[in-house]
């Protein structure tokens, strides 16, 4: 089971009604752009949708045409192309890009850190008194950041889950980290809780719910009443007050990292 998947999509102002989320859609292609430039969004059939639906990824930008299975796809094409004004007044709406370079103000599992190149050769980032320091080749700082804060996260995400499943009388097989663009934790029926790894950067109480939402369902594979009243009671406080912080600022959190 996973913990939102839905993302929060604006639409256009005549667009139609949203499709149920629960219905699989086909695996999305790429609409082609005039003289073989780069397509500006993707298209999506899908098998309950009865109208035409355009929508913009919030983590990446990208523009998604939803279109009924059977329609035909050029005047679908051609609608879509006529809300390329709209398109580009939504993505400037979007977060900025916020790479991982030296003089970066990062918060880190609730602790502001300051990111700090400077010439030398040690390779070893070092973690302390709010600096995040770092030598070595100035153009693998981003990268090696980025490992810096999933092991991070695994480490946080991995004692607190075998806290609150202790607390749960629950098994967790293993714990992972990966960086899914929909979800923010999911639970295997062999035991497996992943999560993703921007959880770090995310206040304590989220992260903290979502480890509560995912070992509830070692014992609920559902969303019950049962199970919700669970995961409520393993994190000891209401977590509505992470689910709002997920559905308004989750989004940003797949802008770090990204220079463009």
């Amino acid at each position: 089971m996973n913990w939102w998947r839905g993302r929060p999509h604006p639409s256009g102002a005549d667009a139609p009604p949203s499709f149920s989320r629960r219905e699989r859609e086909e695996p999305p292609q790429a609409a082609k752009g005039e003289g073989g430039n780069a397509p500006d969004f993707e298209i999506v059939r899908h098998p309950t949708a009865r109208s035409l639906r355009l929508s913009l990824d919030p983590t990446t930008g990208r523009a998604r045409l939803v279109i009924p299975r059977r329609a035909a796809l050029k005047p679908a094409l051609a609608w879509a192309e006529g809300k390329t004004a709209w398109i580009e007044a939504q993505r400037a709406n979007l977060p900025q890009p916020i790479p991982f370079v030296s003089g970066l103000c990062l918060t880190v599992a609730d602790e502001p850190m300051e990111i700090r190149w400077s010439e030398g050769p040690r390779r070893r980032i070092d973690a302390t008194q709010g600096i995040l320091s770092l030598q070595g080749p100035q153009d693998t700082v981003a990268r090696r950041v980025e490992a810096w804060l999933r092991s991070r996260a695994l480490a946080l995400l991995e004692t607190e889950t075998r806290a609150i499943a202790a607390q749960a009388g629950v098994t967790v097989d293993r714990v992972a980290i990966g960086d899914a663009r929909g979800r923010w934790g999911s639970c295997s029926s062999s035991g497996t809780i992943r999560y993703s790894w921007r959880l770090i950067l995310a206040p304590g109480f989220v992260r903290r719910a979502t480890v509560a939402h995912e070992v509830a369902h070692r014992v609920h594979m559902n969303h019950s009443a049962a199970f919700h009243a669970l995961a409520a009671e393993l994190l000891g406080e209401d977590p509505a007050p992470a689910h709002a912080w997920l559905r308004a600022y989750g989004a940003s959190l797949h802008w770090f990292g990204r220079s463009s």
